[in-house]
């Protein structure tokens, strides 16, 4: 599976956000009045027994972030026993701009595995426009299993992660023998994801995640809850509205995942819409004159594939000793799709490895994978990213299943599409047993709910944001006609405008506005 979401990727990767000099982080520039209240005031609601001393907990929030606030708050480990262990779940504040708060907005970037947390401290001015910032508490926050939260942990050697992401099967792509050696990878590696974290990989699913935000929307003390979510975050609070219709306030999923698609439902239509961007990147790129292609789109397209064809005979080695192969150059490839300002950086990208030279294809790889250029990792988002999706995916590693679903990739996106077969491989031994069933989300008794969609969404494609503003009871689509992964504050007035309308006023439009 490719990861269904990288907004905070590129909103935050080292080498987007600093060598290419993408403004899409800001710094906070005010500081915390002093009348700002430093403890939370929880609803006071009446829960189970077994929960209350999680619902009646007070946050203590201490200044941190260059003028924001942190707080820790305490979940149950296993919400099917909440009289167990317990977990932490870390918070970021940035209190209301204007001086009086409607309450907190809370805001998930995607991932899964991303960090609420540093989104809101790193790029609150990206995840919030200034009128929402002025009026209510912008929240970021750790789900369980990421980061600063309690979190997955699959290794003491970061050369370990290394292998499972980086190494090449000396193996034919497809045949038994490379089948059985990334599934052996993938063991080895769930095993030692189990090792190192213990009872928390069992507990990191979308579900739990989902009981999570209900405590913190009531710690926080708000009687309904407010969320903007990104791409998986979007799975997370439809989730939400699903367990908790009555406590849903202003609910925003822009570029939607639909919650009833199975786990080659949703490779199959990534193949297809990062195929599609890549064609509009190609379509702008043909006749400029730094271009790195020449000829059609479709000749094009053909000298991508035979690029990773070329790269699965021979790989490039990098100077610090690792090899490119297809599968690195795809990962490569497809973090610049995300966003059309990135765009640019396909060309230099494709001129230096027709070259030969793979050093930038590295460096926009590790960057995807918050990889360290000494060999460390920046967070534990892959970890979280695979053990969530092994909890929320029922995957068939059938080998002639496999097979016959690499050849209508193949068919379906004839250049990415072989690059995604086989992805059951990764979760086929996992060892917990995923627990989701991948329904339709109804949301029944819930408040309005928004549902944003980009017609050439690579990421999260268009269909799956008419499919759960469909499915949602009281969904409202809205769409962003044009390119890119994630439509609010980065694409147009009409959709900022219709999200911030919707959260201030509570205006929902009389039909999909077609920003």
């Amino acid at each position: 599976m490719t990861r269904t979401a990288h907004l905070a990727r590129v909103v935050t990767a080292v080498a987007l956000a600093t060598a290419f000099s993408l403004t899409l982080t800001s710094c906070v520039s005010w500081f915390l009045p002093p009348e700002v209240r430093s403890t939370s005031s929880p609803t006071g609601e009446a829960v189970d027994a077994e929960l209350e001393p999680y619902y009646s907990q007070i946050l203590r929030w201490s200044p941190c972030e260059s003028g924001m606030q942190c707080a820790t708050a305490t979940a149950p480990l296993d919400w099917s026993n909440p009289s167990g262990d317990s977990i932490d779940i870390a918070l970021v504040r940035q209190p209301a701009t204007g001086g009086t708060s409607r309450g907190s907005l809370l805001v998930n970037p995607g991932g899964p595995g991303a960090s609420g947390y540093d989104f809101v401290a790193n790029s609150v001015d990206f995840a919030t426009s200034d009128r929402l910032q002025q009026n209510f508490d912008i929240v970021g926050f750790d789900p369980r299993g990421v980061n600063r939260s309690s979190a997955v942990t699959c290794y003491d050697d970061p050369s370990v992660l290394d292998e499972h992401l980086y190494a090449i099967s000396p193996f034919p792509f497809g045949s038994d023998e490379w089948i059985a050696d990334v599934t052996a990878d993938a063991t080895a590696f769930g095993l030692s994801c189990l090792k190192f974290t213990g009872p928390l990989l069992s507990n990191v699913d979308t579900n739990s995640a989902a009981r999570d935000i209900d405590l913190l929307r009531a710690v926080l003390g708000d009687e309904k809850l407010h969320f903007l979510g990104y791409s998986y975050g979007t799975l997370l609070g439809a989730t939400y509205a699903e367990l908790f219709p009555g406590r849903t306030g202003r609910l925003v999923l822009d570029g939607a995942l639909d919650p009833a698609t199975t786990e080659f439902d949703v490779t199959m239509t990534q193949a297809m819409g990062f195929e599609s961007a890549m064609r509009a990147y190609l379509d702008t790129c043909i006749g400029e004159v730094d271009c790195p292609f020449r000829g059609s789109v479709d000749e094009s397209m053909d000298r991508v594939r035979a690029l990773l064809d070329q790269l699965n005979a021979s790989p490039l080695r990098n100077d610090d000793g690792r090899f490119l192969g297809s599968g690195t150059m795809f990962t490569a490839i497809i973090l610049p799709l995300y966003s059309r300002s990135t765009w640019p950086y396909l060309q230099q990208l494709f001129d230096e490895v027709f070259s030969g030279e793979p050093e930038l294809a590295f460096f926009l790889a590790d960057s995807y994978n918050e990889r360290n250029p000494d060999g460390t990792y920046i967070d534990n988002s892959t970890e979280a990213f695979i053990s969530i999706n092994c909890l929320d995916y029922v995957v068939d590693s059938d080998i002639e299943v496999m097979r016959a679903q690499a050849e209508e990739l193949k068919k379906a996106a004839p250049v990415f599409g072989p690059q995604m077969s086989y992805g059951a491989t990764g979760c086929a031994n996992w060892p917990v047993e995923a627990t989701r069933d991948r329904v339709e989300i109804v949301a029944r008794g819930s408040a309005d709910i928004l549902v944003i969609g980009t017609t050439n969404d690579p990421a999260t494609p268009y269909v799956w944001a008419q499919n759960l503003a469909a499915q949602l009871e009281n969904g409202h689509l809205v769409t962003y006609d044009g390119e890119g992964h994630t439509a609010y504050n980065k694409s147009n007035d009409c959709i900022k405008n219709t999200v911030d309308d919707y959260f201030l006023d509570g205006r929902v439009p009389g039909g999909d506005p077609l920003c």
